[in-house]
């Protein structure tokens, strides 16, 4: 058994709108590329496995067969088809498409089934994360929802409850809808109000469908949340309800795009607060599930001073390695960032570690991110027993 199965080939960096786009597959080469100067590939504890694209049946588990379709003839022709979100700004239409997106799907359900198994105890695909597909169409960036098609491979192998927690700016929109209805699925998504970035959704009073109330769990927090405010959300939430849950299994979602310097998300969370985050989550999952982790990428477009610097750390942290954060980063990958991309990487991981106040030091009626966070407790914890006031 080992450790820490990581998915990784250069192929996974075929996934590529092309020149231009936000989700540049650089922001996975420069990760790896730390990765692998910091010593962390060479680490006994770490498997590293390539996969090929997943057949089409794989993906059907949680798309239609007419979407796969059209995906495919995208890819293939080059024809565009909005209606299903293929050769919009967002996800433009690229040759070979299905085969990128479906090496994706490939990924996570490789290293979900290995965990399940017990083959190993934690599971990583930093290519994966694509958290915004629609059963019958693409959107933000996604062209296959590789985390749905992960959850859905643990509930076939025998997983009685799966806890999803989705730590992006943007709301997991696509991972909810499909299980929403699924009592079996918890789905936990802290982001930016939907009032004001995209998708819009993730409202704290949508909480499931019939039958599976309080297992969608949204985290609404307003434009401008910094790290001691984002970390106080996350600790007021996510360990109350996935322990009233007790999963089986945690697959988590660590988009990188929560952070001040990232283009497309007005969240202001440091890459201190995102490590201690994914701890968190690690916790749980021994605490819970006796270990059984998968951890995805998800967004992220500040591409050089900040993904690299949250998905290196998240490795590390799978691996029980943390980093520190004044750790020098190596001179020959700073030169490597310098030559790629004319930009001046980052000398060291963070600044100092964030200060924040956890819930039990007392709700501020004044304090916008308290509100937010109140309002999704009041939504979601008189249906697990839980008191919204009280911890």
């Amino acid at each position: 058994m080992s450790l820490v199965r990581l998915v990784w080939s250069p192929e996974l960096l075929h996934y590529d709108f092309g020149r231009g786009h936000p989700m540049s597959p650089a922001r996975l080469d420069l990760t790896m590329r730390l990765v692998e100067d910091l010593g962390l590939l060479a680490s006994p504890d770490l498997e590293v496995v390539t996969v090929p694209p997943a057949p089409d049946a794989l993906v059907e588990t949680v798309h239609d067969r007419a979407y796969v379709a059209a995906v495919r003839r995208a890819g293939t022709d080059g024809v565009p088809d909005p209606e299903r979100g293929l050769g919009t700004e967002d996800d433009p239409v690229f040759p070979g498409m299905h085969e990128a997106a479906a090496r994706l799907v490939a990924g996570s359900v490789d290293v979900a089934q290995a965990v399940w198994d017990g083959t190993a105890l934690h599971g990583l695909n930093i290519a994966g994360g694509m958290h915004h597909a629609h059963r019958d169409a693409a959107s933000g960036f996604c062209i296959y929802n590789d985390a749905a098609a992960a959850i859905r491979r643990l509930l076939d192998a025998g997983a009685r409850r799966v806890a999803y927690v989705d730590l992006d700016a943007h709301h997991g929109d696509g991972v909810e809808n499909l299980f929403w209805d699924d009592a079996r699925v918890l789905t936990v998504s802290v982001h930016q109000d939907g009032n004001t970035l995209f998708p819009g959704t993730g409202s704290p009073a949508d909480v499931g469908g019939r039958g599976a109330e309080g297992t969608a769990v949204n985290i609404a927090l307003p434009p401008r949340t910094a790290s001691a405010g984002w970390l106080r959300a996350v600790d007021a939430v996510v360990p109350a309800v996935l322990r009233e849950f007790r999963p089986d299994v945690i697959v988590s979602q660590h988009g990188a795009d929560a952070h001040a310097r990232d283009p497309l998300s007005d969240l202001r969370v440091g890459v201190d607060a995102q490590r201690h985050a994914a701890r968190l989550v690690h916790e749980l999952a021994h605490e819970l599930c006796e270990g059984r982790w998968v951890a995805l990428g998800g967004g992220g477009y500040a591409v050089v001073d900040v993904v690299p610097l949250v998905w290196t750390s998240l490795v590390a942290e799978a691996l029980h390695r943390p980093l520190d954060l004044s750790q020098p980063l190596p001179q020959g990958w700073r030169e490597h960032v310098a030559a790629v991309s004319g930009l001046d990487a980052a000398t060291v991981l963070g600044v100092e570690a964030v200060k924040w106040q956890p819930w039990t030091a007392g709700y501020d009626p004044a304090d916008d991110v308290d509100r937010a966070v109140l309002a999704t407790r009041k939504h979601v914890f008189p249906l697990w027993g839980l008191d919204p006031y009280q911890d």
